[in-house]
């Protein structure tokens, strides 16, 4: 590599990378990245063995199994992790700064290889996972979809910033370009997203995959009802929750939504009226009170140095006000929106992905388990989800899977700026600032993400679905 020099210090753990210019860019600590990667590895070993161990079955045929044939789980869960698993758990994911639990990082960001190094990483065909639960191709499958999107979709980390840079001097050119390219790359990675389809079962994904992808928050059900205690030895351990794996926690994704000037409410919270100022709900020297914030939690499950890139980011972003300021300027603005489009349909798409593999299979096991003795064992995949019809269906991150969903899809097109780009990417219930025009919703979907279908056959009912003749 004619752009790389090796010190000749004799040291072997250090590596200088100089720039095509000649300047020296900085100093590459290779033997601190090599040793992260490997405590990742040593990572997902933690979360196999936690998850493996919390999920102890009855013995069968007079044996001890820790897992049956069918990766199902008996109600009598253990919520105590001894030390043997918890205590070198606990301090491998302290130093990558994350909780002990499945994260998208663990599983997805540092657990693949390159099968050919000279080819490109974000082509399906030359990835390989490094470690799963399940051994199938299903389980890689769904772990490496993310692992190309990611590396599809790193381009956009550089060019946004150099967007940035060229807006604060004035450079609504470059700004236009940036978002040109970055909406053609965002219509890149929803096609790359339904090649999931291809080779991830939604049967295997829903009950082989899934399980072990389940956090320890809303797990009542599962027999854990106040989450796990990791046995370090003090005496003195509580209980913890965290939520499982999700998307959510994807950086990349979140970059996205900060670069485009993207805000997410809490889960139901509608967006406020333009004639309702904080001084009005809250005592004048008073900030609002915090609230919830599943996305913003997602940070917290994300690497630190990718929490504290976002929390950069989000103080030096000035795209969305630029283009604001500048809606004169026609093709800044329908670059703008565009981008905002296809980011909303990346979302949509995920949305339909999820209503395959989590909806409909959700709907399938509640039919059957009808039918089955409450000594039957339960399945993690549905354990979080409720007994009760009325229960909203959760994610493994823990959070109202479809109304959060379909919130977050539709807090996408809110900052559009065109007048008829509005209309097009509003199709959430309308609020005060919207009342001059039509909104181009989808029949009957409520805020908390409940469908109600118009047919031929008269009206029914997909409260947490998505589909149907008359939906899309």
């Amino acid at each position: 590599m004619g752009g790389r020099s090796r010190k000749s210090t004799g040291s072997d753990t250090q590596q200088e990378v100089t720039r095509r210019d000649g300047r020296d860019a900085g100093t590459v600590d290779v033997e601190a990245t090599t040793s992260r990667r490997a405590a990742s590895g040593v990572q997902f070993a933690g979360i196999h063995d936690t998850c493996v161990y919390l999920g102890r079955r009855q013995a069968c045929r007079g044996m001890p199994m820790l897992l049956c044939a069918q990766h199902q789980w008996l109600l009598t869960a253990t919520q105590r992790v001894p030390p043997s698993i918890s205590i070198p758990f606990l301090q491998v994911c302290k130093y990558l700064e994350l909780p002990p639990v499945a994260t998208y990082a663990g599983v997805c960001l540092w657990n693949f290889k390159k099968i050919f190094q000279d080819e490109p990483m974000d082509s399906l065909d030359n990835l390989a996972t490094l470690t799963t639960f399940t051994g199938s191709t299903d389980e890689s499958w769904f772990y490496l979809v993310s692992v190309a999107i990611e590396a599809r979709g790193a381009p956009i980390i550089p060019l946004m910033l150099h967007a940035i840079a060229a807006a604060r001097i004035n450079d609504s050119r470059t700004v236009t370009e940036c978002l040109h390219s970055f909406a053609d790359r965002l219509d890149e990675l929803g096609t790359l997203l339904q090649r999931m389809y291809e080779n991830c079962d939604p049967h295997v994904f829903y009950h082989r995959i899934r399980p072990f992808l389940a956090g320890s928050k809303n797990m009542a059900d599962a027999g854990l009802p106040n989450g796990v205690i990791f046995e370090d030895g003090t005496g003195y351990e509580q209980y913890r929750q965290y939520g499982g794996g999700s998307n959510a926690q994807s950086s990349l994704i979140q970059f996205f939504d900060i670069i485009l000037g993207v805000s997410h409410r809490p889960t139901g919270e509608k967006k406020p009226s333009s004639s309702t100022s904080i001084s009005d709900s809250e005592p004048e020297g008073q900030a609002p009170p915090s609230r919830h914030n599943f996305i913003h939690e997602m940070r917290s499950y994300m690497p630190g140095p990718h929490r504290r890139f976002l929390e950069h980011v989000s103080n030096v972003a000035n795209i969305r006000e630029y283009v604001e300021s500048h809606k004169s300027n026609r093709a800044l603005s329908i670059a703008f929106d565009a981008c905002l489009a296809m980011l909303r349909s990346l979302r949509d798409k995920h949305i339909q992905m999820v209503s395959r593999y989590i909806i409909v299979k959700s709907r399938e096991s509640r039919s059957h388990s009808r039918s089955l003795s409450p000594m039957h064992p339960v399945n993690l995949a549905s354990a979080n989800n409720g007994g009760s019809k009325n229960k909203k269906l959760r994610g493994t991150g823990g959070t109202a899977l479809i109304p959060f969903l379909k919130q977050a899809r539709d807090e996408t097109g809110e900052p559009a700026i065109d007048a008829w780009a509005r209309r097009i990417l509003s199709n959430g219930p309308g609020d005060a600032e919207r009342k001059g025009f039509a909104a181009l919703g989808k029949m009957g979907e409520h805020a908390d993400g409940e469908m109600e279908i118009v047919g031929l056959a008269g009206t029914w009912a997909m409260d947490d679905s998505e589909g149907g003749l008359c939906h899309w």
